[in-house]
């Protein structure tokens, strides 16, 4: 069984908060598949209450989360005029270490947004 897991949280970096109720789906990506795997919703943290990918369900593999960031800059009058800059925020990536922490944050603002591996 594998020992790592997958987080992430969101960071609204125009507002310096953390980004409460963003909806994030995760998928398994195999060549044009999509596997839904979970749907989560940030906290007042920005984080999911409990780790994307638990330690019973990590694998590698190449995988995307989908941040439905739309409706939260709407609900917080910053995503600017119809339709919006950024709405649902794909990001791609792979696990080759199924004994790994994996986390991948979104930093978020209306007209931009990065991520990074982190610990």
């Amino acid at each position: 069984m594998a020992n790592g897991w997958l987080t992430t949280h969101v960071l609204d970096t125009a507002r310096g908060v953390p980004a409460e109720g963003i909806s994030i789906t995760l998928y398994r990506v195999s060549g044009n598949s999509h596997k839904k795997l979970v749907t989560l919703v940030t906290n007042a943290d920005g984080r999911t209450d409990a780790p994307i990918l638990p330690k019973e369900k990590f694998r590698t593999g190449q995988y995307e989360l989908i941040f439905a960031a739309g409706e939260y800059l709407r609900k917080h009058g910053i995503g600017g005029g119809e339709p919006l800059f950024l709405d649902e925020i794909p990001i791609r990536f792979g696990i080759s270490d199924e004994d790994s922490h994996y986390h991948v944050p979104l930093l978020l603002s209306p007209f931009g947004y990065s991520t990074y591996r982190g610990s």
